[in-house]
């Protein structure tokens, strides 16, 4: 059976400047937002990634008109219906659980499948749940068919602690939360620039939020919410893949279009290892060339940690640093998949209990490797850059789901990327 790979000439230094789209974690879950208007509703800065795709295919099925033009995407909700999602679009990103909350806002009401996604361990959604139910929500689970069902007939604001600073929860119960009736507390909140951006849409849309951005969200619910226009934020972890990128193989790459106090704990790392950098407005110019890498240590935490989707191609860059590096995983313990990828191409990693060991220097050589997940495929593309020879990368719907064109920007900074048909 033949598969589809993304094939890299690597050893060709990177030159030039490569511009970042709209955040893909804030735009999966924008577009369920988007259902508790009853009007039309205008995002600007939408990704070109599968994931939009498959969120567009979901929103069809609620009956909502939508048009995708270059990077803005016009969704109208005034004719939906609250059909249940339990088609196989809701497998392709567990981001699709982002309608539960919307739906169930909205309509007090919803039936969906569990939602699919990379493999990164067990990932329950009993936060999620566990928020709905104190909003007054009752919820089924049907083993049979694979799919909750949530009803409320009426829902009130409520206090309520997360346990974990979970960004799906924090956004899920902010989505019921804005039409309930009353005052919702959200304790415990998750702080990522991606919450903050759901709730600007939501504020515009007619919504009533404070705290955003610290560990306290209040909302007071509102009966009607409103169509608008929003631009999503930059993607903080395609400019994160990119800096490393351009630290890994570039000559002088400016990456444009950064939020830069979003990237502050991987730009301390990278300067750490010894990546020359300069922020120039809303842009960072790497200086590359630099081979006599330091070791470090990371441990990924919740904003403004070290985010845990750029811990992968960091471990790509440890590779070739001078001595043992360190990686503690704290979030998706499991998330490891691309060491045993990087150790085909040469990289020479231990994994341990939520950790792995990076010795290096060590050259890379090209291998067919697979893209186990989104960020081990956004690792392999950091490796298959800076090996020798010719690496081809199997799995590519991962990386599609995340990235934006990544073949053409990085055709466009010299690097030699094709992709074909190959046989299993």
């Amino acid at each position: 059976m033949a598969q589809e790979v993304i094939a890299i000439e690597g050893g060709h230094p990177l030159r030039g400047t490569v511009r970042i789209s709209g955040a893909k974690n804030a735009t999966v879950a924008l577009i369920p937002a988007i259902v508790l208007s009853d009007s039309p509703v205008e995002i600007y800065g939408v990704p070109n990634i599968s994931d939009v795709d498959a969120l567009a295919v979901l929103l069809k099925e609620l009956d909502c008109e939508v048009k995708k033009e270059g990077d803005t995407l016009k969704v109208d909700p005034s004719h939906m219906n609250n059909t249940p999602l339990t088609s196989e679009a809701v497998d392709k990103l567990r981001a699709s659980y982002y309608f539960m909350g919307a739906l169930l806002g909205k309509y007090g009401e919803v039936t969906i499948r569990m939602p699919g996604g990379c493999y990164l361990g067990p990932r329950p959604i009993d936060l999620h749940l566990k928020g709905f139910e104190a909003l007054g929500a009752t919820i089924t689970y049907n083993e049979e068919e694979g799919t909750y069902h949530l009803k409320a007939d009426h829902l009130k604001g409520a206090e309520i602690y997360l346990d974990f600073a979970s960004v799906g929860a924090t956004i899920n119960i902010l989505l019921a939360a804005v039409r309930a009736d009353g005052k919702t507390t959200i304790n415990n909140a998750a702080r990522e620039p991606e919450i903050i951006d759901v709730a600007n849409l939501l504020t515009k849309m007619g919504a009533h939020i404070r705290g955003v951005g610290t560990d306290t969200i209040i909302v007071e619910g509102v009966t009607e919410m409103h169509g608008t226009m929003h631009e999503i934020i930059p993607d903080r972890i395609e400019a994160g893949t990119f800096l490393i990128i351009a630290a890994a193989i570039g000559e002088r790459v400016l990456v444009q279009n950064v939020i830069t106090q979003h990237l502050d704990a991987l730009l301390l790392k990278l300067r750490e290892m010894g990546v020359r950098m300069e922020i120039v407005g809303d842009s960072i110019l790497v200086y590359g060339g630099f081979t006599d890498f330091n070791p470090v240590e990371v441990t990924t935490q919740i904003y403004p940690g070290y985010a845990t989707d750029l811990q992968q191609p960091l471990t790509t860059l440890m590779t070739q640093a001078h001595g043992q590096s360190h990686v503690i995983e704290t979030i998706y313990k499991e998330r490891f998949g691309h060491c045993a990828q990087l150790n085909k191409m040469g990289a020479n990693i231990e994994t341990g209990d939520a950790c792995c060991y990076v010795n290096g220097p060590t050259p890379l050589h090209g291998a067919r490797v697979e893209a186990t997940d989104l960020r081990c495929g956004a690792a392999l593309v950091v490796a298959g850059l800076m090996a020798e020879g010719v690496t081809e990368i199997t799995n590519v719907y991962h990386i599609d789901r995340g990235y934006d064109n990544i073949d053409r920007k990085l055709i466009a900074l010299g690097a030699h990327v094709s992709r074909y048909m190959v046989e299993d």
